[in-house]
Parts: C-alpha cells; sequence; structure tokens
C-alpha cells in the first residue's frame, strides 16, 4: 500500500462577493479532486488547537500527526534544520524576512508594502543576506539566506518571550505597533533598524527598483523557537516517507521525522513553481521503495496573503491538473494507494493572512472505486455538510493510515 497526501497550502478560503458568494475552491475547475472526493471519505479537519498560532508550523504538524500542543517550538528551528544549521539547545532561531517597507526617514513611521519584497529571488535574496551578515553578524548572532524572502537568524542564549508579529500579518499597516516588544527587543529592533543601512543603497535593491520590483530594504524578526525532538515516522507508523516542499518550513518537518527530502528542480514556493515536477517526484519515491510522500504546494497560500483571487483560483487548477493528474497517471498499475487531498489551514483574501477555521479534506483508497456520492464537490460547504469533523487535526493522520 502506498500513501500520498496532496497539500495545498492555504487552498481554503471565505465566501467573496467577487466570485458570487463562493470561494476559490467552488469556482475553481478541479475535475480530479472532484472525482476522487465522490469515492472517498470527506469531511473537516481542526488543524489548529485552540489558543494556538494559525501558523503553517502548527497546521502542519498537525497534518503530518504530530499534536503541536507537545511537539511545537516554534516555527524557525523548524526552518533551520531544513537549512541544514546545527541548533545547540541554548540557540534561539528567528524567522528573518527579507521585507520592503515605506520610506519614511522615522524607522517607526513606516508601512509593512510587501513581506515578500516582491518575492525576491533566492539569487538575489543570498547576496543581500551575505550582506546583513557581514554588517550584523556577531558573537552569538549569526544570520543565514535561506530561500527567496525567508531567511534566519541564530541567536545564542535569545528570549523565546519576546513578542514579534509575521510580517503578512500586517500587510499595509503602520509598522509602529507591531515592533519588537518584551525581553530583548532592543537588540532585535537595533539588528532590523541596522539592516536597513545596509541595504538601501546596495546594487541588487538599486538593480529591483531600476526594474520597477520591490526592494529588500529591512529585515524582519519572527517565528522564534527553540530546537525541537519529534518522533520518527517510520517508528510511529513503520512507514518510510519522503516530504516534498519548495518551503525550508514543511521540508524541515520532515527531516525531523525522519523522511526524507526531496528536492524539484524549478520549485520556488509561488505560483511560478514546477507544479508537474513535483508530481513526478513523488511517483519516483514510491517506485523506488518509499511507502508514504507528503507533497506540499505553498502557491495558493502566497496568492491568499497578496490577495491575488484569480491566481489562487489557478493555482488550485494547477493542482488538480498538474499535481493529482500527473499523479493518478502514473499510480496506475502501482498497486494499491491511498490519497488524501488537504490544506493545512484557510488563507482568506479577505485578510490576506491564515484563519485557524477547520479544513476541508478527503481522503480516497484506490480499492474502493465505486461512486459512494454522485453529488460530492472537493469545497468548504460539502466537507462541512459530510457531518465528519476530526476535532484533534493530529489524529487525522492515524484515519489516513488506517491506523
Amino acid at each position: 500500500m502506498k500513501y500520498i497526501i496532496v497539500l495545498g497550502d492555504g487552498m481554503s478560503d471565505w465566501p467573496l462577493d467577487e466570485i458570487g458568494g463562493k470561494t476559490p475552491l467552488e469556482v475553481a475547475q478541479k475535475p480530479n479532486m472532484d472525482m476522487l472526493i465522490k469515492s472517498g471519505i470527506a469531511g473537516i479537519a481542526h488543524t489548529v488547537p485552540e489558543g494556538m498560532p494559525a501558523g503553517s508550523d502548527v497546521a502542519n504538524l498537525s497534518v503530518f500527526g504530530l499534536d503541536p500542543k507537545i511537539y511545537y517550538t516554534g516555527r524557525s528551528p523548524l526552518e533551520a534544520i531544513s537549512m541544514g544549521l546545527k541548533l545547540n539547545s541554548d540557540d534561539t532561531a528567528l524567522r528573518c524576512n527579507l521585507v520592503t517597507l515605506s520610506d519614511e526617514d522615522v524607522y517607526e513611521n513606516r508601512f509593512m508594502i510587501d513581506y515578500s519584497a516582491g518575492e525576491i529571488t533566492t539569487e538575489e535574496s543570498t547576496v543581500l543576506m551575505n550582506a546583513v551578515a557581514e554588517g550584523l553578524n556577531r558573537d552569538g548572532i549569526s544570520f543565514y539566506p535561506g530561500i527567496s524572502y525567508r531567511h534566519c537568524l541564530i541567536w545564542r542564549n535569545g528570549p523565546m518571550d519576546i513578542r514579534l508579529t509575521p510580517p503578512h500579518d500586517i500587510s499595509g499597516k503602520k509598522i509602529f505597533e507591531f515592533l519588537p516588544q518584551g525581553p530583548g527587543h532592543e537588540l532585535a529592533l537595533k539588528l532590523m533598524k541596522k539592516s536597513t543601512e545596509i541595504l538601501k543603497n546596495h546594487p541588487v535593491n538599486i538593480s529591483r527598483i531600476k526594474r520597477g520590483l520591490n526592494p529588500a530594504n529591512s529585515i524582519w524578526l519572527w517565528g522564534q523557537g527553540k530546537k525541537p525532538v519529534i518522533p520518527l515516522f517510520i517508528e510511529k507508523y513503520g512507514l518510510c516517507g519522503s516530504v516534498i516542499s519548495a518551503v525550508d518550513l514543511i521540508k524541515g518537518i520532515g527531516i525531523a521525522s525522519g523522511m526524507n527530502p526531496v528536492n524539484v528542480e524549478g520549485a520556488t514556493g509561488n505560483i511560478k513553481t514546477n507544479f508537474k515536477g513535483k508530481a513526478e517526484a513523488a511517483l519516483k519515491e514510491l517506485r523506488e521503495g518509499r511507502d508514504f510522500v507528503y507533497l506540499h504546494v505553498e502557491a495558493p497560500d502566497e496568492c491568499g496573503h497578496q490577495g491575488q483571487l484569480k491566481e489562487k483560483i489557478q493555482a488550485i487548477e494547477l493542482i488538480d491538473k498538474e499535481v493529482l493528474g500527473t499523479l493518478l497517471k502514473g499510480l496506475e498499475g502501482m498497486g494499491d494507494y491511498r490519497l488524501m487531498v488537504l490544506p493545512d489551514h484557510p488563507t482568506p483574501i479577505a485578510i490576506k493572512t491564515h484563519s485557524d477555521d477547520p479544513v476541508p479534506f478527503f481522503i480516497y483508497d484506490s480499492r474502493k472505486p465505486d461512486v459512494v456520492n454522485p453529488e460530492a464537490v472537493y469545497t468548504e460547504i460539502f466537507t462541512k455538510s459530510t457531518g465528519l469533523s476530526i476535532q484533534e487535526g493530529h489524529t487525522l493522520m492515524d484515519r489516513f493510515l488506517e491506523v
């Protein structure tokens, strides 16, 4: 038996007036999802425990079968693991975004223009982060370049109770109320301010401005955490797994769980990604003996954060066509398999950030291909109507794997 999870990050949404009071999932053309759900089990799952932040870190831990209340130690340590960074027990890892702020003279008066600096390329961001590291690294403070706008700061003996805000939560807002607060906030803010001096006139940013692109003119720190201790997937479930994602966070969870991380050429973490290549990589892993593949696609989430309705619908359609379509064709003749499709959390266009609403899911089993409900479609409304509600999201994996 083979097991495949296709996770469309942030894929679910709220009804929007622009599309007749429907959600992107309702209007997207997704024949494969709508076909499979007719023969499968469908419902909703609460992937974000009450009182916890509605982040991809918490939600994906749940989908991986890990109770966030036990295993969540912060977002950035998981990303650091994927980046190959060694964390000591006294280290605090922080996510370091390259962002675009407005250009008021006083830093505190600036606005968050773009949490991703125009989804800056990895090639450009690596040059910028190396400059930041050269200018700001000191004893106990080390910056490391990652992918696109997502980078890392390792702060020896850094505070865990410093209060930091994800930049994608404050798009278009004045940053004053969201600057670091609490223990260690003076140093964090100093680093953020100093970064603007390094980045403002950097040749990479001058070139981006000339090309009409947003400059990466500041770092933004958030997502602090300590080194996690996560059980191995093979010991918990008896299955050998692989993880496929362009996002360090997801790869980090997989690596910490003992899974094989698979890099796919052209995988970007946005809508201009290699959808089909991810599916082909999953099939290769299964053919080579892996029992389980966690295939993550970031594109719908990025579109939600940017408020891009048309692009979010397109991302869902590409997941259906290029990912699911390729998987279904390749799985023919490979034996029995179970397939689950779901988001980790909603990323509603209306608020441009995550919500903690339960997510729609369905599970298809190739041993049971007969149509159960010919009216079934993969939407938030239908999955809620089934009455199946997984209150503790981390238990959904047990149901999927028939544990």
